[in-house]
Order: structure tokens, then C-alpha cells, then sequence
């Protein structure tokens, strides 16, 4: 967290908001204008929390943003630019000079932050494992691996339309073969996702069972 010493002598904490694997200035400034400074020192009891936690950031119209360090999440929450929607009801209590408030596990912003639309999201194991429901794309057990349908060793694109969540079994036994080779055959037609929450899948891997009803079908 950026600290800058005010006239005097305090420091102020100012925030910044940045969308997960998104360079974008045009974002960041978008988002950093939701991030003021605060003369606050929240305090939590068991101070390993900070460290953590992650809290979702909802637009105003409760599109997912990002996931923040709690720190940060705290801050808006106490300088009024965000809202608590969902919190963590056996958490920790913080505590600043005026107000008390339970971890939160989700919150929104007050007022509306465009954030510039890109087409194409980022290919992560993480992402590829939530569209997949962390499913072998062959026989349909618990996935631990990724592999490609087309083997890269022929010519195969490390692309979400060729690359299949897997467990560690078919993947051996797969190796460097196309399917039509070993009879098989896939549950689902990969394809890249869409939809602005995946950019927020494609960097967390575990989610807290309060983002799921705001993540879409990709993160049940």
C-alpha cells in the first residue's frame, strides 16, 4: 500500500484498485479514482489476516471486478466509496477510531467505474480448470493436469480450443496421441469463455463460497 506524508506529519493510505492481468492504464486510472487516502489505521485482532484474505470487488451494478488484499477493502469500506455486501460472519472484528466492522467477504462500490472491454481473456491453468469444473475432459474424474488435445509435439496450439482440463491417469495414458488414435472422445467442445468474471477466475484459484452467485456457471 502507496503511504505519502500530508503537511502534518500523518501518513495517508491511498489504494489502488487494478483488474487481475490487466496492464491497462486507461483501467487503472479508472479504478484508482475509487481509491482515496485516509487518515485510518484499521486494526484486526489477529493481525496474520491481513496477509490472507481476499475480498471481491463489485461494480455498482454487482459486475465483478477483482479480488483485493483485505487491507485495501477495508480502507474503501471506512472512507465511504464502498459498501459491504457480504461479510464473514466467524471473522475477525477491525476496529479503527470510530467504527467497527466483521472481515468482509464481498463489497460494491458506491458509484459506477467503466473498465475497458477486451475480448479475449487471458488462458490461465486456473481459468481452464474452472470452465472445466475441475473435470477430466476425458473420463469425466477429478482433474489435476492440463493437457492438449492436439499434442504440441504435432502441432498443437497451447489455445483454450485446444487445451482440456485432465486427470493424471488419461493424460499418461494419452501422451503425444490424437484421440482419434486411441478411440476416445471429449465430453464438451473446448472454447474460450466469455464474460468479464473470467479475468477474475483466470487469477484466483480458490474461491470463498460467497463470490460464487456473482461469478457465473464458470465458477460453480
Amino acid at each position: 500500500m502507496a503511504q505519502r506524508k500530508n503537511g502534518r506529519g500523518h501518513r495517508n493510505h491511498r489504494t489502488a484498485v487494478a483488474l487481475p492481468g490487466s496492464s491497462s492504464p486507461t483501467a487503472s486510472r479508472a479504478l484508482h479514482s475509487v481509491a482515496p487516502a485516509v487518515d485510518a489505521h484499521p486494526v484486526v485482532a489477529e493481525s496474520s489476516v491481513w496477509g490472507r484474505r481476499r475480498v471481491l470487488l463489485l461494480n455498482s451494478t454487482y459486475e465483478p471486478l477483482t479480488a483485493l488484499p483485505l487491507r485495501r477493502a477495508v480502507i474503501m469500506l471506512m472512507c465511504g466509496k464502498a459498501d459491504v455486501v457480504h461479510d464473514d460472519p466467524v471473522g475477525p472484528v477491525i476496529h479503527s477510531a470510530t467504527r467497527s466492522i466483521r472481515v468482509p467477504t464481498v463489497i460494491r462500490l458506491r458509484t459506477f467505474v467503466r473498465v475497458p472491454y477486451r475480448a479475449r481473456i487471458p488462458m490461465t491453468r486456473a481459468a481452464l480448470m474452472h470452465r472445466d469444473r475441475f473435470r477430466c475432459a476425458y473420463c469425466g474424474s477429478k482433474a489435476d493436469t492440463v493437457d492438449h488435445v492436439i499434442p504440441r509435439s504435432r502441432g498443437g496450439a497451447h489455445t483454450w480450443e485446444n487445451c482440456v482440463a485432465a486427470c493424471s491417469a488419461c493424460n499418461h495414458r494419452k501422451a503425444d496421441k490424437l484421440l482419434s488414435e486411441l478411440g476416445w472422445s471429449l465430453h464438451t467442445t473446448p472454447l474460450p469463455p466469455k464474460g468479464q468474471h473470467w479475468r477474475l477466475l483466470s487469477s484466483v484459484k480458490e474461491l470463498d463460497p460467497a463470490w460464487v452467485r456473482y461469478l457465473g456457471e464458470g465458477a460453480a
